[in-house]
């Protein structure tokens, strides 16, 4: 049995699995050990497995597999899982023995796979959706050895800052901003991406403090209009939590809103489809007729 410890990332794990491949060891005698699991953030563990270049197969090639299947697996690699790292070895080994029914969703393996592959854009997409940016305070910047303008804490349940952090570099041009989680982060200085893992206290702190907010100039305009444009009779909270689920909410400067609106809704603003300062407005107001059903 070969426990292989590694720094949790895809690179490391990609060399590890390449020599495993070529010296022909088998998915069930392989324990994998990332550091980023067993403690929370990479470590300085080795890998027990000491690679053999003398097993590559006479001729000199090594296993050959889809391009499409190690990105596939790059991607996969970012979902949070006990087994994350054995499930990509056995769809590797499988691939390489020429199974490669191992790459697709109507195969055991493959349904985790492309699963995973689901979840991760998903969380993706919620990072792009749910990071709020908040000026970075000045008088903070003296303690960091980097100048962000913007700064956003956010809780991915995946390990996708990385990756999904690109989308930002390209619409912010050229202002800096800092993306802190609770365990990596990213620095964009107006040119390149610095990715740090684990993040740094600093940044965690600064992206995280509380009177982020009272410096924030137009977060009340914000929350004025996200409030303004609530529209109570149309609220469905199983549809909306499944777009926003509630752990973000925590996070979001209108996250405190939320919960209120929900309240009034419930508790009678349903009837005036928009906000209560609107419907106090004068002027006349309009009812929504009753829908009738043809027999």
């Amino acid at each position: 049995m070969h426990n292989l410890h590694f720094d949790g990332s895809f690179e490391a794990w990609r060399d590890l699995a390449r020599s495993l491949l070529m010296q022909g060891v088998a998915p069930a005698q392989i324990s994998w050990h990332s550091a980023t699991e067993q403690h929370g953030q990479s470590g300085s563990l080795f890998s027990q497995f000491d690679p053999q270049p003398s097993s590559r197969p006479a001729d000199g090639r090594g296993p050959r597999v889809p391009r499409k299947l190690l990105e596939m697996l790059e991607q996969a690699a970012c979902y949070r899982c006990i087994d994350r790292w054995s499930l990509l070895y056995r769809i590797l080994w499988r691939v390489a023995q020429g199974e490669h029914s191992a790459m697709l969703a109507g195969d055991h393996d493959g349904s985790s796979l492309h699963q995973r592959l689901k979840a991760v854009r998903r969380e993706a997409h919620h990072l792009h959706a749910f990071l709020r940016f908040q000026p970075c305070p000045e008088s903070a910047l003296h303690e960091l050895d980097i100048a962000p303008q913007w700064l956003a804490w956010h809780e991915p349940a995946h390990d996708i800052l990385l990756s999904a952090s690109e989308h930002f570099s390209q619409r912010l041009g050229r202002s800096r901003w800092l993306i802190a989680t609770p365990d990596d982060g990213v620095y964009w200085d107006g040119q390149q991406l610095h990715y740090q893992r684990p993040c740094p206290a600093q940044w965690q702190a600064l992206a995280r403090a509380p009177q982020l907010s009272e410096q924030d100039s137009g977060q009340a305009l914000w929350l004025s209009y996200y409030a303004s444009t609530f529209n109570p009779a149309r609220l469905n909270p199983s549809v909306m939590q499944n777009h926003m689920p509630v752990r973000f909410w925590k996070n979001l400067p209108e996250g405190p809103l939320i919960g209120q609106l929900m309240s009034q809704a419930r508790a009678g603003a349903q009837r005036d489809g928009q906000a209560a300062a609107v419907a106090a407005q004068p002027g006349k107001r309009i009812r929504q007729q009753p829908s009738t059903k043809a027999d």
